[in-house]
């Protein structure tokens, strides 16, 4: 463990994990994220240095805190705040499958259990909790979303016991003029209220602004030098930075978590990217005049100087997944909610059997899925399959993706006129191809993926047998900018009958995750 001036390197958590918050308690430090319609949803994270992260839970594990039954792709769980309160932790966010549904859970321990859901009257999205030196708790969120109601940052006080609103929402602020004021959180800094929100959307213009006031209703003062942060119109490796949220240090010192992607560029067609929005660090420095300034006047890079912060080692990570243990990794999630009969750690011990329904990749439903986030451009993936179908469709494979429209596929297929056979096929909107099928007479087989920053290069191998070549597919076809949505890709195992319920098991003896430099 060091103590001065290390560089740390951002992302500071790689892959899907957008719309950052953070609170801390005591020396160490906690992290949520957005998860819209994967299960279980938001994932919480604890550090001890801002820099290396080890995910300790999620605070949505039931059904009953979080129904993502019929959610479109890309709803579902948005914007998390986390705070810590008098020894209890409080993660507020809104399910938007099937309208805003606000609400708040809370723990005395970080990784759990969590709370049934607290529901509240509080018709807009990303809300925020402020806990007052006066014992006053407000909750503030984005609003216009009813009626004619104006658009900007609204905000009431709030009984953090019930959930009951205790005075008018009123608007306190409508940001700089940049489209969707969005993700506020209220702070209290040397006497003074400090609103801090996203403007310019999740996108290439997006952007943090802030205004401070005596007063947490307002009148808010814009701060002259915003925004505090952005890399819209700029050339950096590094883009869409916003979403901000702050943390101040024992010693005094502040830092930022925010969203960010790493876009690729692709010739004659322009940036994209494929894993989602990630999250980032920058230290926070105050000007002169009393305004937080985040990272080098606004901007961030790759690597960045530590500080003082006293940084650890970089925690292991665990390429393969045997299976062995009784319930999965933290890293899995499923596509909306799981039904318990489509997949087991038990019925087969040390392999993860997944029992494939009627539901496909292609369906708004719950698939038999267990999909973890590719969190590196360059990477290897690979799983050990044993799957002895013998119905008319019955499938089961290795998936990349995406959403319901836009995903690649290896897998094993059963039909009468072929009988068993490896197939590699791409799903892109509207358009599907079956790319390459070959007789496969076995049981057994091993599926991998190579992917570099502009391509994923697909093979299979018999057990004992050399790998072969199957094809490839554009990391762009899957991104943000052709596919939509705010998430990333997933490497997911999955089975499925193609319109009925397979006879056959599919299972999975290991799954392999490593990184390339």
């Amino acid at each position: 463990m060091s103590s001065t001036a290390q560089q740390y390197t951002n992302p500071i958590i790689p892959g899907f994990h957008p719309d950052p918050s953070i609170c801390k308690a005591g020396s160490d430090f906690y992290l949520v994220n957005s998860t819209f319609h994967y299960f279980p949803g938001v994932p919480i994270y604890h550090s001890r240095d801002l820099v290396h992260w080890e995910q300790i839970g999620h605070c949505l594990t039931r059904l009953s805190q979080l129904n993502l039954e019929g959610c479109r792709s890309s709803m579902g769980i948005y914007a998390p705040t986390l705070r810590f309160h008098k020894g209890r932790f409080y993660m507020i966010t809104t399910n938007l499958n099937g309208g805003f549904h606000n609400f708040y859970v809370w723990a005395e321990k970080a990784e759990g259990p969590w709370s049934e859901p607290v529901r509240l009257d509080w018709p807009s999205i990303d809300p925020s909790l402020f806990f007052d030196e006066d014992g006053r708790v407000y909750i503030t969120g984005t609003g216009g979303f009813r009626g004619d109601e104006p658009k900007g940052i609204y905000q009431a006080e709030i009984d953090i016991e019930t959930g009951k609103l205790l005075s008018e929402r009123r608007l306190i602020w409508g940001g700089t003029g940049g489209k969707s004021a969005e993700g506020p959180h209220l702070y209290r800094v040397q006497g003074k209220y400090y609103l801090m929100i996203a403007e310019g959307g999740t996108e290439y213009g997006h952007m943090v602004t802030i205004a401070r006031s005596d007063n947490p209703y307002g009148p808010f003062e814009s701060n002259p030098s915003n925004p505090i942060l952005t890399h819209r119109s700029t050339g950096s490796t590094i883009q869409a930075t916003g979403h901000a949220d702050l943390v101040q240090l024992e010693d005094g010192g502040w830092w930022a978590v925010f969203l960010g992607i790493r876009p690729v560029s692709v010739p004659f067609s322009g940036r994209h990217h494929h894993l989602g929005r990630e999250t980032f660090l920058a230290p926070v420095t105050w000007s002169v005049d009393g305004w937080p300034v985040i990272g080098d006047a606004g901007k961030v890079a790759e690597k960045m100087d530590g500080g003082t912060l006293l940084l650890e080692s970089d925690p292991l990570w665990i390429e393969k997944d045997d299976f062995d243990a009784k319930q999965l990794q933290l890293n899995w999630n499923f596509l909306r909610n799981p039904r318990e009969e489509d997949w087991s750690l038990e019925d087969r011990p040390g392999w993860l059997t997944l029992r494939g329904s009627a539901v496909t990749l292609n369906d708004v439903g719950s698939p038999a899925f267990v999909g973890r986030r590719q969190q590196h451009h360059r990477c290897v993936v690979t799983t050990f399959l044993s799957f002895t179908s013998r119905q008319e469709g019955e499938e089961a494979g290795l998936t990349l993706y995406m959403n319901e429209r836009f995903h690649y596929e290896i897998a094993l297929l059963h039909s009468e006129a072929n009988g068993r056979t490896v197939i590699l096929r791409r799903r892109i909107g509207s358009l599907w191809k079956v790319e390459l099928e070959e007789k496969y007479e076995g049981t057994d087989i091993i599926f991998g993926v190579e992917a570099t920053p502009s391509q994923y290069s697909f093979y299979y191998a018999s057990p004992n047998g050399e790998r072969k070549s199957i094809g490839s597919g554009e990391c762009s076809l899957l991104s943000t900018e052709v596919a939509g949505g705010f998430t990333g890709v997933y490497f997911g195992l999955y089975a499925t009958g193609n319109g009925r319920a397979c006879k056959a098991p599919a299972s999975f003896d290991w799954f392999q995750y490593t990184p390339l430099s």
